[in-house]
């Protein structure tokens, strides 16, 4: 398959060396593109393959994925708000920016509109509306205690033989992934290890779960004061239908914490819908961002 090709920026960021990933050339808009949890800059190509008009997106790698550097230790969730805002400062300088988040970057941009409302003009979340909270038995010590257990021994990747396994390992948990886009992803979001197995290009401390427990108001605080235009993808078969599609009124009270809302679904999609179905995402995309 013909690929568009990108090109690779690298910079400090808070004492990192990250990994920015370019589609495109000034003068045309620019619009950040944020991976989700173990994921890299690359998940974004069929997206950017498909954009029907001029763009600049850039997609960085988060700190510990893809090309950034990796800490190869427990990481801190804030810490991505804190980067976010230098890798606002360097691409969007001096203006307000158009942010597009998948899974965690979205659930990291989204939170961020609200810390710092005036730095996002227009927020796209890709399925993502938070998490279910945890089960009401899990205590505070508990997640404690599973965080102090998860970092006594160093976590480790799934390991593949080569990318075409790799490869057929991706097909085989998403069906709807195409064969092509399989083997770019297989090529472009892992790594090769020292004895010449295949994983993926994500630190494994990111598995470590967190040492406090998840609370949805608190992302809610942040998401009432966020002040841009914001659009909900969802995906018809992804994680916010599985999370919340039984629960309608929880996905309403979620939804309207934003002020300037607007909710579009994708067909025949898993949370992966920028894999599954880039031409729909490309198009409710360009239909949703601005271009001044």
């Amino acid at each position: 398959m013909s690929v568009l090709e990108s090109r690779s920026e690298y910079l400090e960021v808070r004492g990192l060396r990250y990994h920015l990933r370019h589609w495109g050339q000034d003068p045309a808009p620019r619009v950040l593109f944020l991976h989700g949890w173990m994921d890299s800059s690359p998940t974004f190509q069929f997206v950017v393959e498909a954009l029907a008009r001029d763009w600049h997106v850039i997609a960085p790698d988060w700190r510990g994925y893809g090309a950034s550097e990796w800490l190869g230790r427990p990481y801190w969730f804030p810490d991505y708000y804190a980067d976010l805002d230098q890798l606002l400062a360097h691409t969007f300088p001096g203006r307000p920016a158009r942010v597009v988040g998948h899974s965690m970057g979205g659930s990291v941009a989204a939170a961020y509109a609200g810390l710092r409302p005036g730095r996002v003009q227009e927020l796209a979340v890709l399925d993502f509306l938070g998490l279910k909270p945890p089960p009401a038995e899990q205590g505070a010590a508990d997640t404690l205690l599973t965080w102090l257990e998860g970092i006594a021994s160093p976590p480790r990747l799934r390991a593949y033989k080569d990318r075409e396994q790799l490869a057929r390992w991706l097909m085989a948990v998403n069906p709807r992934l195409l064969p092509e886009r399989a083997a770019f992803l297989a090529e472009r979001v892992s790594r090769e290890r020292p004895d010449g197995q295949v994983e993926m290009a994500c630190d494994p401390w990111h598995k470590v779960p967190a040492p406090h427990p998840y609370r949805i108001e608190d992302a809610m605080d942040c998401w009432r004061r966020v002040e841009a235009r914001v659009l909900q993808l969802v995906a018809d078969q992804g994680y916010v239908q599985q999370r919340f599609g039984a629960r309608p009124e929880e996905f309403r009270r979620r939804l309207d914490c934003f002020r300037q809302l607007r909710l579009e679904t994708v067909v025949d999609a898993g949370h992966n819908l920028q894999h599954d179905q880039p031409e729909q995402v490309a198009r409710v995309l360009e239909d949703f961002l601005s271009r001044d």
